[in-house]
């Protein structure tokens, strides 16, 4: 049901920015970078969150003022659900997917072929951890990661440039925080343990666009 209602949630947003004029269209990639959550024990302190890893996504939006501008976009993130404390360290392969409304502000009136922007987003971050668990890996005192999926409300903030090569064609340049709260599904806490804090991440990204 949940799927349902998020499906409805992307498909509106899509329709509301393919509707209009100015619209472009535009895939990146990039690297993510995760400032991970703190997990307290009796024991003591573990560091929670994601491995570094590639990025990938695309974008629909417009222009639809001289200053702003609104996007949809999708972010695909590789990385392992990680557990550190000291030397020693626990993971399992997972992965993200990043599901988002962007509402844009421009530093430069049309023309200019170098427009910077700043941004910020509301959505959904899917996170899900694939490989199956197995006994014996370290940190338990902490927290045994788990195979799952969850689903958290997702923030957004940064902005980027976009640099027209042409009438119909743009690079652009984005830096993204995405911050979320902690996935608790993918990391079962151990008797007397908690985890604070949020995750952020940090997400460069290089692409191009086109103008329709």
């Amino acid at each position: 049901m949940k799927c349902v209602y998020l499906l409805g949630i992307v498909l509106f947003l899509f329709s509301t920015v393919c509707s209009a004029q100015n619209k472009q269209v535009g895939f990146s990639g990039g690297f993510g970078f995760y400032h991970d959550a703190t997990v307290t024990a009796p024991s003591g302190e573990a560091r929670a969150g994601f491995g570094p890893r590639f990025a990938a996504g695309g974008v629909v939006g417009e222009r639809f003022e001289d200053r702003f501008g609104g996007e949809f976009r999708y972010t695909f993130q590789d990385g392992d659900s990680e557990l550190r404390s000291g030397t020693l360290e626990a993971n399992l392969d997972a992965h993200s997917h990043s599901l988002l409304g962007d509402f844009l502000i421009y530093g430069r009136s049309r023309g200019p072929k170098l427009q910077p922007y700043g941004a910020v987003g509301f959505g959904v971050k899917i996170y899900q951890a694939t490989e199956p668990p197995t006994a014996g890996r370290p940190l338990m005192n902490f927290a045994t990661l788990i195979n799952s999926t969850d689903a958290r409300p997702l923030l957004s903030i940064g902005g980027g440039t976009l640099y027209d090569i042409s009438e119909r064609w743009a690079v652009r340049f984005d830096l993204r925080d995405y911050a979320t709260p902690f996935p608790k599904k993918l990391f079962a806490l151990a008797p007397g343990a908690q985890v604070h804090g949020w995750l952020h991440d940090f997400v460069p990204l290089v692409g191009i666009s086109r103008s329709f």
